[in-house]
């Protein structure tokens, strides 16, 4: 006799469980069965065996129980499986689970990579079958039934006996096995092992149905063991010595408010990715108290909420509104702390340049952010450093101070090396600002830089701008480099694009700047020895040298705003050059912005002023000027540099409305437009 167990049961033990004991007619007089049934449709598609009987009211028993999915290989495979619900709620038409025993069970997920064994566990149900309940429930609705649902599917009492989990795909076959685990009245301790060898981590706490509460601490016997599953399937290694986590307490207030508060440690963690950073970062240890409050639409940190890395101590307040906006509030007060446990705080291999650095002094830090993404434009960014006590007692692996002596930069190409450039006078291509042309110094500033002798390595505007536009874009278009940021990012830090690089050169920027032990015109005199100008072609003297064959002094007001509007993007500086030797047309916006904003400030005093701010007399050397009508040179930019040049045009164009606007006023910038 054939019961509909398969659809039942392979519900996770849901809703469907209530059909088994209630919602057949074949059932009736019947307390053992064998049976195979094919499921197919809705979200359903697998194939289960096996045999049932029930142990008293509330318990079934099965034995053999095998899942295959439709044309894939075996997902489940259990010898013996006993479940027991309560009886009370069963009557209400819920679900709750009191005890589950488990004997040689065996789930085996398959990714061969033109599919997978498990994906119809997640796919989305039908409209026909959609619980249309949940789309009119708030956000703390929403979750409080999820929370709920958890707590009736963890029973009270467990038995688990040489049960193994194994996930397999391209990278090779990681699995989970669990020899013996017990869990009496909501407390276990539980041993799991990594591939059934020594390895193993212990798992151990308390879930109370009852009272909402769930604790777990998971500590390993090494500290390099690596928690399975995630580099295969994230590219993320993660490694530890304990981690705990306790949820204390679940409070509602009416329909739409839910509080969720508890705290996790972790001790001895380390995590890699290539996105975070070449070398592990390993956190010591590390804790956080508080929780999150979720309302109708939206979910905020609870107040107080803290996050402790060893000594250093910051309570951020966060806030995300779903509707009617996407609004993204934070907000971070730290008062007065010894800036020594900042720096002691940070992850090792995090930020390499720092380690070792020792300071002195407090500092205090308060940051105010609040974006709606929906209008950008409203941004606000507030961000301000009280350091008048700090001091810097030693530097890290980043000697700042050394700037001050010669010094040899070393020039990459990504991750390559290329060549060494001396800074000194030693190098006969090197020159001091008085060597430079004062107006390739004046065109370098407005383009790159206009405050950076008023600002200390960063500029708020700049910063707001970059946001809005990246927002706008839904991709990072826009960065906020001041000189002083493109200076550290060439002369400490690494090719390698990471995430934490640019945390890593906002703070070195800082300490630079406010221990002002290197002066910003030697600040400038380095960038413009160091920067790139073109293919291999570094500094300010090649610069000239390659393009028009002169020297940095000898340089004119078109060739320097010529030579200004490259940097952002060195390599495609040659296509700016018809066959003549002449500038094409699309060059002349940049003459007219930067040209009318110097003859504003007064800057072309002293220099010669060509019809178009010399546009026309900038001629490219004849050896570097392509034949006619097609020519192939060293740096004909690729698809791949048009893409940027037409993205840094754009975003050219929206920082040089924010510059004449900051500069001069909304009025000037419009008239400006119309010329």
């Amino acid at each position: 006799m054939a019961l509909h167990f398969a659809r039942g049961f392979g519900c996770a033990v849901g809703d469907r469980l209530y059909l088994l004991f209630f919602g057949s007619s074949e059932f009736v007089g019947s307390c053992y069965a064998s049976c195979t049934k094919a499921i197919k449709g809705g979200i359903w598609s697998y194939i289960a065996r096996g045999r049932l009987r029930f142990a008293g009211l509330s318990t079934v028993a099965l034995n053999g129980v095998t899942v295959i999915p439709d044309s894939a290989a075996q997902l489940m495979a259990v010898e013996q499986l006993q479940v027991s619900v309560e009886l009370w709620p069963l009557l209400r038409k819920r679900i709750k689970l009191n005890a589950v025993g488990m004997d040689r069970a065996s789930f085996t997920m398959i990714n061969d990579g033109d599919g997978t064994n498990y994906d119809f566990l997640f796919r989305k149900k039908t409209a026909s079958t959609k619980d249309t309940s949940l789309t009119a429930s708030s956000l703390a609705q929403k979750v409080d039934r999820l929370i709920r649902q958890a707590f009736d599917k963890i029973p009270s009492n467990l038995d688990l006996n040489e049960v193994r989990v194994t996930y397999q795909d391209s990278s090779g076959v990681q699995g989970l096995y669990v020899p013996e685990g017990k869990m009496r009245n909501g407390r276990y301790d539980v041993d799991v092992f990594l591939n059934e060898v020594s390895d193993k981590w212990n798992l151990n706490g308390i879930i109370d149905a009852g009272d909402e509460e769930f604790s777990v601490t998971v500590t390993s016997d090494r500290e390099d063991m690596e928690v399975p599953f995630l580099r295969s399937r994230l590219g993320l290694a993660v490694r530890f010595k304990a981690v705990t986590f306790d949820l204390k307490e679940i409070k509602r207030h009416g329909k739409d408010q839910l509080k969720l508060s508890g705290n996790w440690e972790v001790d001895q963690l380390q995590v890699q990715h290539r996105r975070l950073s070449e070398k592990p970062i390993v956190v010591p240890q590390a804790s956080a108290e508080g929780g999150f409050l979720l309302a109708e639409n939206a979910v905020e940190l609870l107040e107080n909420s803290s996050i402790k890395v060893r000594d250093f101590v910051v309570k951020p307040k966060l806030k995300y509104t779903h509707t009617p906006s996407k609004l993204l509030e934070l907000s971070v007060s730290t008062g007065q702390f010894a800036a020594q446990d900042f720096f002691d705080a940070i992850p090792t291999g995090l930020f390499e340049t720092l380690e070792g650095i020792q300071v002195k002094g407090n500092i205090a830090y308060q940051l105010d952010f609040k974006v709606d993404f929906d209008n950008p434009e409203d941004l606000v960014f507030r961000s301000q450093m009280d350091d008048r006590e700090l001091q810097i007692v030693r530097w890290g692996r980043a000697d700042v101070a050394a700037l001050n002596q010669p010094f040899v930069h070393g020039v990459y190409e990504d991750t390559s090396k290329l060549r060494d450039i001396v800074v000194a006078t030693s190098n006969p291509n090197f020159r001091n600002l008085a060597q430079i042309a004062p107006i390739l110094r004046r065109t370098v500033l407005n383009t790159e830089d206009p405050f950076f002798y008023k600002h200390h390595g960063f500029e708020e505007e700049a910063f707001k701008l970059s946001i809005v536009t990246n927002i706008k874009e839904r991709a990072f278009k826009r960065g906020a480099s001041t000189i002083s940021m493109q200076l550290v990012k060439n002369l400490y830090l690494d090719r390698n694009k990471t995430m934490t690089r640019k945390f890593e050169e906002i703070i070195l920027v800082w300490l630079m700047e406010r221990s002002k032990v290197v002066s910003k015109d030697r600040l400038f005199e380095i960038y413009l020895n160091i920067i790139e100008w073109g293919k291999n072609v570094y500094g300010i003297t090649e610069a000239a040298n390659y393009y028009f064959g002169k020297t940095p002094d000898e340089l004119d007001l078109g060739e320097s705003l010529f030579l200004s509007s490259i940097i952002p993007r060195p390599k495609t500086g040659l296509s700016s050059f018809d066959y003549t030797g002449h500038l094409k047309p699309w060059v002349r916006r940049h003459f007219n912005t930067y040209g009318y904003i110097l003859s504003k400030l007064n800057q072309l005093h002293d220099v010669a002023v060509p019809e178009a701010y010399g546009f026309y007399g900038v001629t490219l050397q004849p050896n570097l000027r392509p034949p006619r009508p097609y020519g192939v040179v060293d740096s004909i930019p690729s698809s791949d540099d048009l893409h940027d040049l037409i993205d840094g045009i754009d975003a050219e164009e929206q920082q040089r409305r924010s510059l004449i606007e900051r500069l001069f006023g909304k009025k000037e910038q419009e008239e400006i437009e119309e010329e």
